[in-house]
């Protein structure tokens, strides 16, 4: 039996709640309603392009055309309660409107990388079966290949810059169909989003009370999204996240950070905001929240982002690592930093303890570091604001147990390494048609997060590495996150990834994969500065220097694809 005692508690805040009895809402439908009825037309949400072009809708405008979209799924398109809507869009006006549709109209949201390849899509629709997808026009020629041997009934095509002035969305328009060509003709029957929604509201008619019966028997135990994982441990699975789980989630993350003021704030959302902790935190947090949310479509090249920094008065942002530490990097942020940023936070990947302080420096405001997963909702702990330690992912939150286990499933000391459990009201029902792999992670009530972590006497938190990224040396254990913040801790270099390669000699070596600022600089150049911080079997035996790492959509560094690499390389060398 695992202790119970909660040292964490100690760290809360003097208005933190260290449990949360009951959610706020029994649906997310309701929480949008709520939402829309306290803040009415003040600006929700904001996408706003690089070059500067942009479009605002208020929380009512959102709450009138997600109710017409709903009534389009169920009077127009015929789905049923519990149908599955796919949403494949990039951050824009159409996201929220369209996922507060699903949810209203009490179906189940399915959030799918825009990115992805027709064979991926493939494969999510395939485990999925959804009834409706709603993506947007720069994908589409996808569809095709996509649903072959699987149809999807209903299309509803948007574009990135719906719902934008007329001006701003005709020049977009113009530049992707004839400039870049990223827009291609369509050859699959579709409707298009402000057409079904204009479909919604005639058969609405006046009476938009009728909506709500639509979710009326939605309560916190049923299913609000399948939110599919990485797939870094294999096939993607479909984590059941009920309407309570992200409910709860988003007031556990708000606990934690009561800096926060109702109706003033103003976020910055850079992750996608399929990706969970955008999902989470930027849209339906900072919704209930009464903040505008500055949406940005695509955070690559980091200059698409100078324009909302000038533009807004940004006073929190979320994103990983690698986005902190390459705005650090970059000129035009340096020389006007944020002016109105309260904090930052990061998520994802693990946090290198230079990029953390480095972005202080220039910002003059705290990088809090959290720890979550896709089958967590995903907050499970998160550093309490002015209680922060260097390197420590931070305390549970609210109404939420961690515990380091053993092999055996027991407990370790404080101070020893184990693989972090969490039990709490945001873990997942479970893997969507998956019962073999949900018995895997989801054992005794505790669900098994697969990362090796340490619990301090104070009840803080610390991630050693991902179980399966652990490096064996000579029977030693090298956690790739040490050597990496190493070898981040070198002012010449600006990314780093490290993974284990088959070695005759010691059956594995350390490998370092480097991205350097200063050019100068040799292998032996960072061996010598590994070696002084250090023992000398986490020394990197290998260095390759790379123009760039392989990334995410999120801009998580994929130790996967690197390890894939070496994997042919080897194959192929035979």
């Amino acid at each position: 039996m695992l202790d119970s005692n909660r040292p964490w508690l100690a760290f809360y805040g003097a208005s933190t709640r260290p449990d949360i009895d009951a959610v706020a809402y029994r649906n997310l439908g309701e929480l949008v309603r709520s939402a829309a009825d306290t803040y009415g037309t003040a600006p929700a949400f904001t996408a706003c392009m690089p070059n500067g072009m942009n479009g605002t809708l208020s929380f009512a405008q959102v709450d009138e055309m997600s109710d017409a979209f709903a009534v389009y799924l169920r009077e127009v398109a015929g789905l049923n309660a519990g149908d599955r809507v796919a949403l494949q869009v990039p951050n824009g006006l159409s996201f929220p409107i369209a996922a507060f549709g699903v949810f209203k109209a009490g179906c189940v949201l399915v959030n799918v990388n825009p990115l992805y390849t027709a064979e991926e899509m493939a494969r999510q629709f395939t485990d999925a079966e959804p009834h409706a997808l709603v993506i947007a026009d720069m994908f589409a020629d996808k569809i095709a290949a996509a649903t072959r041997g699987h149809p999807i009934p209903n299309i509803i095509v948007t574009r990135v810059a719906e719902f934008l002035p007329s001006l701003p969305r005709g020049i977009i328009g113009l530049v992707q169909k004839h400039w870049d060509r990223s827009v291609k003709p369509i050859e699959v029957a579709h409707i298009r989003l402000p057409d079904a929604i204009r479909a919604g509201r005639a058969h609405m008619g006046q009476d938009r009370l009728e909506v709500a019966r639509y979710s009326q028997d939605v309560g916190p135990e049923d299913l609000a999204c399948l939110q599919y994982t990485g797939g870094t441990t294999g096939v993607a699975k479909g984590a059941m996240l009920t309407h309570g789980n992200l409910i709860v989630n988003m007031e556990q993350s708000l606990e934690m950070i009561p800096a926060f003021e109702r109706g003033r704030e103003v976020a910055l959302t850079a992750l996608p905001m399929y990706h969970i902790f955008a999902f989470t935190v930027n849209l339906l947090a900072f919704y209930w929240l009464g903040a505008r949310n500055v949406l940005i479509p695509n955070p690559r090249p980091l200059t698409n982002l100078k324009r909302a920094f000038e533009n807004y008065k940004i006073t929190w942002m979320s994103g990983v690592n690698t986005l902190f530490n390459g705005l650090s990097n970059e000129a035009w942020f340096l020389d006007n930093p944020p002016k109105y940023l309260k904090l930052a936070s990061a998520g994802g990947m693990a946090l290198q303890t230079p990029v953390a302080k480095r972005w202080e420096e220039v910002t003059g405001k705290p990088l809090l570091q959290g720890f979550g997963l896709t089958e967590t909702a995903p907050v499970l702990a998160f550093n309490p604001l002015g209680k922060t330690r260097d390197g420590s992912i931070g305390v549970p939150v609210p109404s939420t147990h961690l515990a380091c286990l053993d092999d055996a499933g027991q407990p370790v000391a404080i101070g020893e390494r184990g693989e972090i459990a969490a039990k709490g009201p945001q873990v997942m029902a479970g893997y969507w048609r998956n019962p073999e792999e949900t018995a895997k992670v989801l054992q005794d009530g505790w669900f098994l997060t697969g990362d090796i972590g340490v619990m301090d006497q104070d009840g803080y938190f610390y991630i050693v590495d991902r179980k399966k990224d652990m490096v064996v040396v000579s029977g030693f254990n090298v956690y790739p996150n040490e050597v990496e913040d190493c070898l981040a801790a070198h002012p010449g270099i600006l990314e780093c990834a490290v993974i284990g390669v088959p070695s005759a000699e010691t059956g594995e070596a350390v490998k370092a994969f480097v991205v350097l600022k200063d050019k100068s600089l040799s292998a032996s150049d960072i061996r010598s500065h590994c070696k002084a911080h250090l023992t000398a079997y986490k020394v990197p035996k290998l260095v390759e220097f790379r123009d760039s790492l392989p990334k995410s959509n999120v801009g998580k560094i994929l130790r996967k694809d690197l390890r894939a690499e070496e994997t042919a390389q080897t194959g192929q060398g035979g």
